[in-house]
């Protein structure tokens, strides 16, 4: 006679985090930081150029491109604790 088989374990919670998903969303969270931090600078260039202001409003989109980066990093860490 065979023996039934077992159903496979069913992982819990508590189960460790395999290193690729937390690799990708570190990726993510640099790329999405490059990414707001680019578009910051590069609308300030663009603002600087159409006022002719310079450098002012090039520091103004560079800080809100870091507050955006920022901000969306730490969205994306709650997803995690």
């Amino acid at each position: 006679m065979t023996e039934p088989e077992t159903p496979p374990p069913v992982p819990s919670p508590r189960d460790p985090v395999k290193p690729l998903p937390s690799a990708v969303a570190f990726l993510g969270m640099g790329l999405s930081s490059a990414v707001c931090v680019g578009i910051g600078v590069a609308l300030g260039i663009w603002a600087d150029d159409a006022w002719h202001t310079a450098p002012a409003l090039l520091v103004v989109g560079l800080l809100l491109g870091v507050a955006t980066a920022a901000s969306s990093v730490v969205v994306q860490i709650r997803k995690y604790l």
